[in-house]
């Protein structure tokens, strides 16, 4: 099969020999392309493209001589292409090359498989980068622009290329197209194989469409069609049963993602350099980078451009680097990646927790009563990763969590607040990169935790919010002075992204509440909804200072009077109503799970004072017990910080549900029971 000539055309400043130095560059190592290189009368210090330099008299003697695949003149000099490039068609190689109009009838004549690619640009775009070039006064630039160039001849195929954006942005579109027009489709087999969630596909060894081994190494591919992409990490295989030599093989999740029929054609081609790369050898270079900048980066890295290990050096570098400009631009850029809420009104409220301290369930006596009161809190939480229960988890023992945008829609549209999981809401594939790459390096950074919250605030829809920022001895946050630095760039860089953002430094150094598992947490919610005498006096504290100050964001409620107001909610029983409506409107689970019924005491090994607790100990404890996946599992505080207790006394119960999960944690708290008695 010969290979394809393309012919290069466009109006002067369009930026062709842009694209060609970059496509150039792009398909270096790909034998498959040839870029010719023009032979022209003008001297090879004159400046422009890299050309072969001849004069008048030799041209015309190759011209005598038939060297030319195709010649022109143009500008008062000659132009012509080797016929050497003839050679390198009827090899299968593609041609590249830059060239009149008035030369591809010719060309047309000759061969067969020709596309033509005009690359074009609006007329004050062409305009702006002539006169940067200094060579024409605005006349000869005005006579450029609205010339009216030739027809092309019939039955040419034409291909066209908008090059009004950056430079990368245009390679990676000429190139894209020119991959698009060569000949060589895959057909898709899906394999069985089961690769998680990473892109994997196969290619035999001896593929008779791509050279495979050409694909090796850490750099991706994209497999694509007109209407679906997919980025990939190449495998070869060599058992021309298990895959064919014109076929590309899908793991499990690659087919999945890609979303084609098996037999399906596709193309395949590295994937480009990325735009961004610039930008991220800049940051890791400690340089600062603008909001643009950030967005193209974080692009390329939800896209699967970079391997790990140039994702894991940025990440590095920005959770040590990163200006509170950055953060902004950081923080837009991993919101545009999640599904954006928006309301139809002027304040929409959010809460969050750093987290840290076990119990501490104050959101679901805060968005009820907030809601209560009129205005929106669209709530999406996460569940536990360390702790012994996630807002969402323990939202789940009443409720279903998983709330697709439509529903969470017409929950706050009835009943003014929501409690999900955002899961299916505010994460993105951004925090899915992220968090595969900085959980296992230990990568823990205020700056990138600002990003990801306020990222999802953004997402939710929200106007207004307030950060609970917990500081003490096991908490994310160790001290006061570390707390108070992190509020400001809250609220700093929430600022900056258009969120009034109050922050709030409060103490961790204990858990809040007495039940640490979903269950338990659910009966103390319960007790401070309903008003109990013998609620957790903590709980209740915490979630009306809380309810307080986002109240007072409400125009109808004055600086001051947030505490009264929100006092009232609970009191009346306003907010145990709404939070049974937005139960029933989320879908109630019918049998709420029971704290379990395997109950074993914690007692104090001496008498004294409680004088500290280790809450990453007693959550390690309740989640060896079973929670959060065992909802009735955990841990049930006798005592607090400051009880004063004798020998023998229970600190708290291990409850559980299964047995082997309960002797490992009755086994763990034997070790060490998390409670210092002095």
């Amino acid at each position: 099969m010969s290979g394809v000539l393309f012919l290069i055309v466009g109006p002067s400043g369009a930026g062709k020999d842009s694209l060609l130095d970059g496509a150039r560059v792009q398909l270096a190592r790909d034998p498959h392309f040839v870029f010719a290189r023009r032979i022209i009368t003008r001297p090879a210090d004159a400046g422009g493209e890299a050309h072969e330099a001849v004069t008048e008299e030799e041209f015309e003697a190759r011209l005598t001589r038939d060297e030319f695949l195709a010649h022109w003149r143009a500008h008062d000099l000659g132009y012509g292409l080797s016929g050497e490039l003839a050679a390198d068609l009827a090899e299968g190689r593609h041609v590249l090359a830059n060239i009149s109009r008035g030369a591809i009838a010719g060309l047309a004549e000759r061969h067969s498989e020709i596309r033509v690619i005009e690359v074009t640009a609006p007329p004050e775009i062409l305009a702006a980068r002539l006169a940067a070039r200094g060579r024409e006064d605005a006349a000869d630039i005005q006579r450029r622009i609205t010339r009216k160039p030739a027809a092309y001849p019939k039955g040419v195929e034409v291909l066209t290329i908008q090059n009004d954006g950056s430079i990368e942005a245009g390679v990676e579109q000429f190139v894209r197209t020119i991959n698009q027009a060569v000949p060589g489709r895959l057909k898709i087999r899906r394999m069985p194989l089961d690769t998680w969630r990473e892109n994997i596909c196969f290619l035999h060894r001896d593929c008779t469409v791509y050279n495979a081994e050409n694909y090796l190494g850490p750099a991706k591919v994209d497999i694509f069609t007109e209407t679906a992409s997919l980025r990939a990490r190449v495998n070869l295989v060599e058992d021309g049963e298990l895959l064919g030599l014109d076929e590309v093989g899908l793991s499990s999740h690659s087919f999945e993602t890609l979303g084609l029929p098996e037999g399906s054609e596709v193309l395949l081609e590295r994937t480009p350099s990325p735009e961004s790369l610039r930008t991220l050898r800049a940051k890791v270079g400690g340089a600062e980078i603008g909001a643009a900048g950030m967005s193209v980066l974080i692009r390329d890295i939800v896209e699967y451009r970079y391997t790990e290990r140039e994702i894991a050096a940025f990440l590095v570098t920005a959770s040590k680097e990163l200006t509170a400009a950055e953060i902004q631009g950081l923080t837009r850029a991993r919101a545009a990646y999640a599904h954006r809420f928006s309301w139809e009104r002027d304040i929409v409220v959010d809460k969050h927790s750093m987290g840290g301290v076990p119990g501490s369930r104050i959101s679901l006596i805060v968005i009820p009563i907030v809601a209560a009161h009129g205005l929106w809190i669209p709530k999406t939480s996460s569940r536990a990763i360390t702790s012994a229960a996630g807002t969402a988890d323990v939202m789940e023992c009443l409720a279903r969590v998983d709330l697709t945008p439509a529903d969470v829609q017409r929950t706050v549209e009835t009943c003014n607040g929501c409690i999900a999981w955002n899961g299916r809401l505010s994460h993105s594939p951004v925090d899915d990169v992220m968090n595969s790459i900085t959980r296992p390096l230990g990568i823990d950074s205020s700056k990138l935790a600002v990003t990801s919250i306020l990222s999802k605030k953004l997402a939710a829809g929200s106007t207004h919010a307030i950060i609970d920022i917990p500081v003490g001895p096991r908490t994310k946050v160790a001290n006061e002075e570390e707390g108070q630095a992190l509020a400001r760039l809250f609220e700093e860089v929430g600022s900056g992204v258009g969120l009034t953002i109050k922050a709030r430094v409060t103490d961790g150094a204990q858990p809040i509440g007495r039940g640490l598992g979903p269950a338990l947490e659910v009966r103390d919610v319960y007790q401070v909804l309903r008003n109990e005498p013998d609620a957790p006096a903590d709980l209740r504290a915490k979630a009306l200072d809380f309810a307080a100050a986002i109240l007072e964001w409400a125009p109808d409620t004055p600086v001051g009077s947030g505490r009264a107001l929100a006092g009232d909610l609970l009191e009346s029983g306003a907010a145990l109503e709404t939070l049974e409506r937005m139960i029933d409107l989320q879908g109630r689970r019918e049998t709420p799970p029971a704290p379990g019924p395997l109950v074993h005491e914690v007692a104090a090994a001496g008498s004294g004072t409680v004088s500290a607790l280790d809450s990453y100990r007693l959550s390690g404890i309740a989640r060896r017990a079973g929670a959060p996946m065992d909802k009735g599992a955990g841990v049930d505080l006798l005592k607090s910080l400051g009880d004063t207790v004798s020998a023998g006394e229970p600190l708290y119960l291990i409850r559980a549900n299964v047995e082997t999960d309960f002797r490992i944690a009755m086994d763990a708290a034997e070790t060490s029971s998390g409670f210092t008695v002095t």
